[in-house]
């Protein structure tokens, strides 16, 4: 590490296979479920799509940001269990809120340099489960004290160091870029509009695996089980990605007076999980899905935090020795647009190259599972495309920023 920054390169590591669940709108048809058994769902999917015995993975890496179930400590351990992984393989949890799945790749990548062969990684995110909290009570209530009773979701948005919430922090970006609310409002309408495209063509499908009602055994363990809603059978499609038009994005109010966001140009709040299994490139029997190559992480200043992908990319291309239009398509996360625009304008980035399928404007951020769909939907891409080099990168709250880049293995010039 250098005072730039952090930076990780991998010389032998591959993304073998990735899947997600939907993304499903908050208090919608996932609302109930535990992000643990939405992690054992995703976790299992992927073993079963790749092929991999469960009993051959090395270790187990899980990111989860809200203690959104009273057995949330458990985890990566129950993933890892109910996914059938050997009992003496450890479990970890990882923990860079909004960078969290990018993260889970990049440690990944360093626990196969130190002998591990095969790595299977989940973000689970339940945002409708956040709780309703205190910190204080532990010891009583006094006396005709207020109860002091917070949405931990509402709350998690504010960070009192910089003395803003996420949304401010975009509009402070904004602010320093001079983006109007116009063309804040504009990219939310291409996010919506290209994830509808997208979605309508199935682009995504190849992605998704449905929940459904879902028993999970385990040997020496106690059951769980997934339950949907009462007429809810099965859910395998991301539920926000809507039609909308500019007259009705212009319509909404700004959060902050003054300023350019609101509920319309920023991501959608929404629950759902994803996984992958990293391995030892040169030990993979097919093409996997990507060869992880490099990784990175800086800090930047709270207050204007959704900058934090710039200098990561610009960090990544540094030590990578590429150029910008060596990259072959940019999956970002769109935290806001302010946020995002604020990134294409720093790096001057072909927007033609971001994003094409939309964001998480449209899709929706489940913190610690974007980072695997960011990656996921970026390799399928250069898959697609016969592209060689690709860059999945996100901001982070409280002022950091974080980028991958992965290379196509079946790229022929």
């Amino acid at each position: 590490m250098s005072r730039g920054g952090l930076c990780t390169a991998f010389d032998d590591a591959a993304i073998v296979e990735m899947v997600r669940t939907p993304w499903v709108g908050l208090g919608g048809a996932l609302a109930a479920v535990s992000p643990v058994d939405l992690g054992i769902k995703a976790g299992r999917a992927v073993l079963a799509r790749a092929g991999i015995d469960p009993q051959t993975v090395d270790s187990v890496l899980c990111g989860s940001m809200a203690q959104a179930s009273f057995d949330a400590y458990f985890l990566p351990r129950h993933v890892g269990l109910y996914c059938g992984v050997p009992q003496a393989v450890p479990a970890l949890a990882v923990q860079r809120i909004c960078g969290t799945g990018l993260e889970l790749l990049r440690q990944a990548g360093e626990q196969l340099r130190s002998g591990v062969e095969q790595v299977l990684c989940v973000g689970a995110e339940s945002m409708s489960r956040n709780p309703i909290a205190a910190y204080e009570h532990r010891g009583g209530f006094r006396l005709g004290a207020p109860v002091g009773f917070k949405d931990f979701l509402w709350e998690a948005l504010y960070d009192p160091a910089a003395g803003v919430d996420m949304i401010a922090t975009a509009d402070n970006l904004a602010r320093e870029h001079g983006l109007q609310r116009e063309a804040v409002d504009a990219w939310a309408l291409r996010s919506h509009q290209r994830a509808l495209q997208a979605q309508h063509a199935g682009w995504f499908d190849e992605e998704i695996v449905s929940v459904s009602d879902e028993a999970f055994d385990a040997e020496g363990l106690m059951p769980r089980a997934i339950g949907l809603p009462r007429g809810v059978s099965e859910v395998s499609r991301d539920s926000h990605p809507r039609p909308t038009d500019a007259a009705a994005l212009a319509r909404l109010r700004a959060v902050h007076e003054g300023g350019v966001q609101t509920a319309g140009n920023s991501c959608a709040v929404v629950d759902g999980a994803a996984a992958a299994v990293v391995a030892r490139y040169s030990r993979c029997t097919r093409p996997p899905l990507a060869r992880l190559l490099m990784a990175t992480a800086v800090g930047v200043p709270p207050r204007t935090m959704g900058i934090g992908p710039a200098p990561a990319i610009e960090l990544l291309l540094q030590r990578s020795g590429l150029r910008l239009d060596q990259i072959g398509r940019f999956e970002i996360n769109e935290a806001q647009s302010a946020q995002i625009l604020a990134v294409a304008q720093a790096l001057r980035l072909d927007v033609a190259k971001l994003n094409v399928h939309g964001g998480a404007i449209a899709l929706g951020h489940p913190l610690a599972a974007t980072g695997l769909r960011l990656v996921h939907t970026l390799a399928r891409q250069l898959r697609q495309g016969n592209l060689r080099h690709g860059i999945a990168a996100a901001c982070i709250g409280g002022g950091q920023g974080m980028a991958l880049l992965i290379e196509n293995p079946c790229f022929s010039a």
